[in-house]
């Protein structure tokens, strides 16, 4: 199982979804780290855990400071 983490402005808990495989985490936090760096982007991100099968997150793309995986 591979975890995403994302940190958010002005928030002190991160946000994170777990996936099964490397490459749909991989192809989420490459998404996520193109639209942070356009920084005229004012997406609405969704993310879906398989983890936690109910767990859904939105969050506007430019409120993200930064993402990681492990």
């Amino acid at each position: 199982m591979y975890s995403l983490e994302l940190s958010l402005r002005y928030s002190p808990f991160p946000l994170s979804i777990q996936k099964k495989e490397y490459d749909d985490v991989k192809k989420i936090y490459d998404e996520i780290k193109n639209i942070i760096s356009n920084s005229e982007n004012c997406n609405l991100i969704e993310l879906k855990c398989e983890k936690v099968q109910d767990k859904l997150i939105a969050v506007r793309a430019q409120e993200i400071i930064s993402v990681q995986i492990y």
